[in-house]
């Protein structure tokens, strides 16, 4: 693992901005509201616990393995007081006072993300002086002057019953896990669902009838309509049936890299018709090029430049692995029907070197970036941040 000091250098390294240009960036970064569109708070990381060793030699399910790796990982790894100082760091390092933490694991079974966003739940109540969740957008302006991290959940999926009756009583979860402070959810995952296409099936439909009947009811309610993982007709009927802005909080353009995880322009014009965002993301092969940090920037010029800098944002679905343990070996499984890609053909392929140069503590890089390509401050403003906000507020208008 490298130190945060080395990511730093390895991203300026990439980067090569002027002394100017890095301290303007610097300091503007530390002035600006910085919200991260997607991603994850840095996670305690795993260990090959006695617990853990056990579950394997027995053969446990999957989801029993997995269910204790993420309570190892968002939970228990923060007995460690050594964990808990390196997580303040890296906050402060980043710079970012507000993020859509993922809080909900891939697909619809709301039993399973409860589990997730449980976990997020307890760590906010155990260090209350580090972080706090946002249930109102105007919340995280009093927890950013209060020095700590705010949370604003999302879920990867909507939830649904196992067995659905009636459609008003399936789309009462949407309501339940709203109380539960959840903000935004993914339309689709990468498969298909009842709503409508993942973005690595075969088939590129839209939105179903009970798409639409969900969509009315996020709507409603106030939630967000994300659709980062859904095919592209479907992002394109989503954001034009929405009646409130809909994002996709976490991509890139398909014109600059042809992943099918970007958009093409036709998903980012009707997204940003609705009045939403694009958030560009800083997984390596999704960008393409050089798959590092001034990738990223390329893919946030393209969207800026061609689609206006109010609907451009970032969203980096990256994580700080505080620590970590490599002799873990699970057994393997099979991938979840949801969490399934369209084929292991390399479009993955990605170096360490390349993630860690948009790692998340390199935050305040993203926005040197932007200033060595010319934005203004007001335009950089919306960027990391103020595209989020507000589209936060005009979603949980009445």
């Amino acid at each position: 693992m490298r130190s945060f000091e080395e990511i730093r250098h390895l991203g300026l390294a990439v980067l090569r901005p002027s002394a100017r240009d890095l301290e303007y960036g610097l300091e503007l970064h530390k002035r600006l509201m910085v919200f991260d569109a997607y991603g994850f708070i840095p996670l305690g990381g795993y260990k090959l616990t006695e617990r853990l060793k056990g579950l394997i030699e027995k053969n446990a399910s999957r989801d029993e393995i997995f269910w204790e790796l993420e309570k190892m990982c968002m939970g228990d790894a923060f007995d460690d007081q050594q964990i808990v100082s390196r997580f303040k760091e890296a906050v402060e390092l980043s710079g970012v006072n507000c993020l859509f933490q993922n809080s909900g694991v891939e697909g619809n079974n709301g039993m399973e993300m409860l589990k997730r966003l449980g976990l997020y739940n307890n760590l906010a109540d155990r260090f209350p002086e580090i972080l706090e969740r946002a249930p109102f957008p105007d919340r995280i302006e009093t927890i950013r002057s209060a020095n700590k991290l705010a949370l604003y959940p999302t879920t990867n999926g909507v939830p649904l019953p196992e067995h659905i009756t009636s459609t008003q009583e399936a789309l009462n979860w949407i309501e339940v896990f709203f109380n539960l402070g959840v903000r935004m959810m993914h339309f689709t995952y990468n498969r298909r669902n009842l709503l409508g296409d993942g973005c690595a099936e075969i088939a590129d439909a839209g939105i179903s009838e009970f798409g639409q009947q969900a969509i009315e009811e996020m709507n409603r309610v106030g939630i967000i309509c994300d659709l980062a993982h859904s095919g592209q007709q479907t992002t394109i009927t989503a954001a034009k049936f929405s009646k409130k802005p809909v994002v996709v909080s976490h991509s890139a353009a398909h014109k600059l890299s042809g992943h099918y995880r970007g958009k093409c322009d036709e998903a980012i014009e009707a997204v940003k018709q609705s009045g939403g965002y694009v958030g560009i993301c800083a997984h390596p092969p999704f960008l393409g090029g050089s798959k590092m940090i001034d990738a990223l920037l390329d893919h946030v010029d393209y969207i800026a430049k061609k689609f206006g800098v109010d609907h451009v944002a970032i969203g980096t679905d990256h994580s700080t692995m505080l620590d970590c343990d490599d002799e873990i070996n699970c057994p393997p499984f099979r991938p979840i029907q949801e969490q399934y890609w369209r084929k292991n053909d390399g479009s993955f392929d990605m170096t360490q070197e390349q993630y860690d140069s948009m790692a998340w503590v390199n935050w305040p890089l993203f926005t040197v970036g932007l200033v060595q390509r010319g934005y203004k401050d007001d335009e950089i403003a919306k960027i990391v941040g103020g595209n989020v906000m507000r589209v936060c507020q005009e979603v949980l208008a009445v």
